[in-house]
């Protein structure tokens, strides 16, 4: 395909992130990670930040004052992650203000705003740090340099630091990756100006939480690969070295936190498709036996957990398209929720996420279809706005991205589905675009531009947008998310045709105007759907999966696909080659524009290629797209103002024309 960057379809989508984005070149406009003190007096949160429409944003850490986002600390480079100690006295956060790409802790002592002390650095780039609960230790969770990213996070390496090898030189895998592809543990103690190693060589820990101020509760494994975080356990690390592994599970686990004496440990349970995107049961586990109950949750799916105190376990998480918020009387297990709204609280994250003060307040980043992110305080008396990324930009959004509205309709089973309908004003039909989300266990919230840029655009230019939450998403309890293991591409198939279906009968679809779009899981199910349905008149699988063979010996998370189809690469007939859109390539009649990142690992580029030429083959319409610096999905500038001029002219060459 020709550069389009000279041509009027280019320039016109091009305006479209300029009328958003340039009004707040230098502030926020999107927020994630907030923190507030345990008296809720001050409240930090991350803020992405676009100085111009190139690269990737960079991120700095903002704190609430006076209905105001004010940056906490200045340094060039980005900052996120900020935690308040629990005495409040002294900030944490991470930034890369030495090294582009590698986080390192910074400390900043009084009222929050000011220049950080860097503290000592350790080897790698910190991912995530919490405060001992006696405020003497920060725990630093570490990466190194060549360790993967989730597919959630963009795929690819921690860091791209870039080498003055000549430019033959190979690229080389093998066993002997060092320090480089590992995650560790590591203690920073402020009043001495130390760090030490806390966990073993050999362990790798995604993830870990304090369990009182003398042991460390992780999610570890015996390998540093990406695939080996679907398998990893439940393990009590003493501050000497010690390992002793609590607990693992049949599916995944994550979230651990132990509470402040130490005698109890929360961890969260949840089929998972991605690191990172965790959304399931609480469980409680007893530290000396292992022991693990069941906490009821009233039907919310937990994201984020922290406790309040040794005896209240505060856990934010999704019911249906809710966002809730809740706390656990540890010793009864009698739940009272403090939050539940229809307004998204994972902005900027893939499920709802706060933090809370201590007397069982929740502070959180609230946003829809209709409203732009703002940090929110909610208690008894109600929520308090403490500030807003509202702007011209998002002013101009709101004019020209019609409304959301929640539909539901009904599976050939019989299975209620839900979804959130982006359309614009006026009535129908109109042209529906089926928009398939990720995961699959992830889930739609009426959130702001539905998480997807190229949503609100879409309305813009009289499409309705369908974002389906099918069988396999998160918010519905973990029966609903394990019914897609063993059957992607199954029963979940009717969830998106019987909502196309209900659309059609309702007078708002147009039934020969169907196109589909989707990235990562929701690339596969574009590209499979048109080898089973002809209705569609055009799709845009993104970081797809076509051929789950080929993906099972080239992806970073290799058995990943063979454990959700619960089939064996090597016995011909299961559900790797029957489920593999590639293979049934002949039954395709609908033009696709296949698109995929050069750097990613979790789906290759690959798998965009195999169907884009097996389509070919069978004389249908095709284009394939790879952008040379982009991962899982197309998130830079101006690949991204790129990539939406191709989506929409596909669109309008293939779905708006007679």
């Amino acid at each position: 395909m020709e550069d389009l960057e000279t041509t009027a379809a280019y320039r016109k989508v091009a305006e479209h992130p300029r009328a958003l984005h340039e009004p707040a070149f230098g502030r926020p406009h999107a927020l994630r990670e907030p923190h507030v003190t345990r008296d809720g007096g001050r409240a930090v949160v991350t803020g992405a930040v676009l100085d111009e429409l190139s690269g990737l944003p960079r991120t700095a850490v903002y704190a609430a004052v006076d209905g105001e986002l004010r940056a906490v600390s200045a340094g060039r480079g980005s900052a996120r992650w900020a935690r308040f100690s629990p005495d409040g006295g002294t900030l944490a956060f991470l930034a890369d203000h030495r090294e582009p790409g590698v986080f390192q802790l910074h400390l900043l002592g009084g009222d929050g705003l000011g220049e950080a002390v860097p503290a000592p650095e350790v080897p790698g780039t910190v991912e995530y740090a919490h405060w001992s609960p006696d405020d003497r230790m920060v725990l630093l969770g570490v990466a190194g340099l060549g360790a993967d990213l989730s597919s959630g996070e963009g795929s690819g390496a921690t860091s791209r630091r870039k080498t003055e090898r000549p430019s033959w030189f190979p690229e080389v895998e093998d066993d002997d990756v060092g320090d480089t592809a590992w995650r560790s543990l590591w203690g920073c103690t402020p009043a001495a100006g130390t760090v030490t190693r806390l966990s073993p060589e050999g362990l790798n820990c995604w993830e870990a939480g304090w369990c009182g101020p003398e042991r460390v509760v992780a999610i570890s494994s015996g390998e540093q690969g990406e695939d080996a975080w679907y398998t990893a356990w439940l393990s009590l690390l003493d501050l000497g070295g010690e390992v002793r592994k609590l607990m693992d599970s049949p599916v995944q686990l994550a979230l651990p936190a132990g509470s402040p004496d130490g005698t109890r440990v929360a961890v969260v349970e949840a089929v998972c498709s991605d690191r990172g995107v965790v959304a399931g049961d609480l469980l409680l586990v007893d530290p000396a036996t292992g022991g693990a109950r069941r906490i009821d949750t009233e039907g919310t799916d937990v994201s984020r957990i922290e406790w309040l105190d040794a005896n209240r376990l505060g856990y934010l998480g999704q019911r249906r398209l809710d966002s809730v918020a809740g706390i656990v009387d540890v010793p009864g297990g009698a739940i009272r929720e403090v939050l539940a709204t229809e307004s998204s609280c994972s902005s900027g994250t893939f499920y709802p996420d706060g933090a809370f003060t201590a007397d069982g307040r929740v502070l959180t980043v609230q946003d829809s279809y209709s409203l732009p992110p703002q940090i929110v305080l909610t208690g008894p008396s109600g929520d308090r706005v403490l500030a807003s990324t509202a702007h011209p930009g998002t002013d101009y959004l709101l004019s020209v991205a019609g409304k959301a509205e929640t539909v539901t309709w009904t599976a050939p089973d019989g299975l209620e589905i839900d979804g959130i309908l982006c359309r614009p004003e006026g009535a129908g039909p109109f042209p529906l675009v089926v928009n398939v989300h990720g995961g699959p266990n992830w889930a739609f919230q009426n959130c702001w531009s539905l998480r997807y840029p190229w949503v609100p655009l879409l309305v813009a230019q009289g499409y309705a947008v369908l974002n389906p939450n099918p069988r396999g998403s998160g918010g519905r309890g973990q029966e609903f998310a394990a019914r897609v293991v063993g059957d992607m591409g199954g029963a979940d198939t009717h969830d998106f045709l019987s909502g196309i279906d209900a659309l059609v009968e309702r007078g708002i679809a147009d039934h020969d105007r169907i196109g589909l779009i989707g990235r990562s899981h929701g690339g596969f199910m574009s590209s499979w759907l048109v080898t089973q349905d002809r209705r569609f008149a055009a799709a845009v699988p993104i970081s797809p999966v076509t051929d789950w063979y080929s993906q099972g010996f080239t992806s970073n998370i290799a058995t990943w696909g063979p454990r959700f189809l619960d089939a064996d690469p090597e016995t011909p007939g299961t559900l790797v080659h029957t489920r593999s859109p590639v293979l049934h390539a002949s039954k395709v009649r609908t033009p696709c524009l296949n698109v995929a990142g050069a750097l990613d690992r979790a789906t290759p580029a690959g798998q965009a290629r195999e169907f884009h030429q097996a389509l070919r083959a069978h004389g249908v319409p095709s284009a394939l797209v790879i952008y040379p610096e982009e991962g899982h999905g197309v998130r830079a500038y101006p690949a991204q103002i790129d990539l939406l001029a191709r989506v929409l002219r596909w669109f309008e060459r293939y779905l708006l024309a007679p």
